[in-house]
């Protein structure tokens, strides 16, 4: 087949969060199985800056008409791999900023300018072209036009430029809602202002609800998510809009990126290891213990959480409990930002208990591998997941996780509580108590040092490959309606 994907990012080239691992991991296992793949991206600074891009081929300038104005654009192409193709979407006005998609403090006031333009430009481009393709995968409300931009194309030019349009949201509680005027922009034709068969959302347009609407098929990143957003109060407003779809939503469970996270072959750590020989793993311990600051002595369980700081990733539930780590024989590292608040919380609890708590607040792709292979635990009090990786990690790693009970967590961590067996890690409740209970059940599972090496290999054991999503993606790519 010959498969498009457009997205806003991509691993390793661009990234802020999951979509760039699963784009960065989905497009090249296409490719090696014998597709023709293309991604498109927009051509942040960022990324026309990195190694792979600076010897990217420059294609033909092109026009967009934008709102009543003519914006040109150009199309940057490199190939990483046989059968991949990375597209860069290069307009300087909207993408040559230091962030992809904020200032610093506020969303950009033009991002629906940009990211129509995007959108409005892959299409141009496979037009251009001339081929057609097979599939054109969407991901998330920056790339949401694309499928109903694709019919009208169909329709205005009498040819099909796409046999099937797939669209995939990594988190509905990003729904790229923007003020009625902006829906000028979409060179789109009248009718699709309107409640009924239209992008319009509480007297706004969304560039989510499109994508939903309009795509032939809709994913999200794990079977329980699936469900969860098609029950009211789940999809943050727009769960009617999905169960009018019926059996063409479903959810597909992301893969990990097993070149990349794999401890058996990790360049980032100081030592390897696997299921069967796990004394890397110490190692590893040993040296996030010191990159933090503290002696490699420490025999009790050390705590991992690496995430965006916010309070539905549960960083105030580990701000509530943080008692817990002055009264146990407990540490805790802490990477990531996000929340200026929560940033600052965690920089007093670490100055209040130096022995107890280190915070990194930064992204820091290198330190995560060590956080993943150096802990014991994982904490990821979620209170809501479409699919996260790090839990999916952490097991690859040996590192046993705590994990909200929502979401895809559900679908990937085995409770050690409800199934002794087979458990891979703890499901909680996203409270201070839930979160108190698993972490106390965690202390218990350390003092059983024959029973936590049983529990880590089972986890590293699991297959997250991608090689079970790349199966579903090809079936649903194939599949008629």
């Amino acid at each position: 087949m010959r498969i498009v994907h457009a997205a806003s990012e991509m691993f390793p080239y661009v990234k802020t969060g999951g979509l760039a691992d699963v784009v960065g991991a989905l497009a090249p296992a296409l490719a090696v199985r014998g597709h023709e793949v293309e991604v498109y991206l927009p051509g942040y600074r960022a990324l026309l800056e990195h190694p792979a891009a600076q010897a990217a081929e420059r294609g033909a300038p092109f026009a967009i008409e934008l709102g009543g104005r003519a914006v040109a654009g150009e199309i940057h192409t490199f190939r990483p791999q046989a059968g991949l193709a990375v597209r860069l979407v290069v307009r300087d006005e909207f993408f040559d900023r230091r962030h992809l998609y904020w200032n610093g403090r506020r969303d950009y006031d033009d991002n629906d300018a940009r990211f129509s333009f995007f959108a409005q430009a892959v299409v141009e481009a496979i037009r251009r072209d001339g081929r057609g393709v097979d599939v054109v995968h969407a991901h998330d409300w920056q790339a949401g036009l694309l499928p109903l931009l694709l019919r009208e194309a169909a329709r205005r030019d009498g040819r099909v430029w796409a046999r099937r349009t797939v669209f995939t949201i990594h988190n509905i509680a990003y729904q790229g809602v923007f003020p009625a005027a902006s829906f000028a922009l979409t060179n789109l034709p009248a009718a699709y202002r309107g409640i009924e068969g239209g992008i319009e959302y509480h007297g706004q347009i969304s560039l989510l609800k499109a994508g939903i609407a309009f795509a032939d098929r809709v994913t999200t990143v794990s079977p329980n998510y699936a469900r969860e957003i098609r029950v009211p109060g789940g999809g943050c407003g727009l769960d009617g809009v999905l169960r009018a779809r019926g059996a063409a939503v479903s959810g597909v469970l992301n893969g990990i990126d097993t070149a990349v996270w794999n401890p058996a072959t990790d360049p980032a750590l100081p030592a390897t290891y696997n299921a069967d020989d796990l004394r890397g793993k110490q190692a590893c311990r040993t040296a996030l213990l010191r990159q933090v600051g503290w002696g490699e002595e420490f025999s009790g369980p050390v705590f991992g959480m690496i995430s965006r700081m916010t309070a539905a990733k549960g960083h105030d539930l580990v701000l509530a409990v943080a008692d817990f780590f002055r009264r146990h024989k407990a540490r805790l590292v802490v990477l990531g930002s996000g929340d200026a608040a929560i940033e600052e919380a965690f920089r007093a609890l670490a100055a209040k208990l130096p022995a107890k708590v280190a915070v990194c607040v930064r992204l820091d792709e290198k330190m995560s591998h060590l956080v993943e292979a150096g802990a014991d635990f994982f904490l990821m009090p979620s209170r809501a997941e479409p699919c996260g990786l790090n839990q999916m990690y952490s097991q690859a790693y040996g590192t046993v996780p705590l994990c909200g009970r929502v979401g895809g967590l559900v679908d990937t961590v085995i409770d050690l509580r409800e199934d002794p067996e087979a458990g891979t890690g703890f499901l909680l409740e996203p409270t201070e108590d839930g979160l108190r209970g698993a972490l106390l059940a965690a202390m218990k599972l350390h003092a059983d040092k024959p029973w936590l090496d049983a529990v880590r290999r089972r986890g590293m054991r699991r297959d997250f490959s991608w090689a079970k999503p790349v199966a579903a993606y090809e079936l649903l790519y194939k599949t008629e309606e």
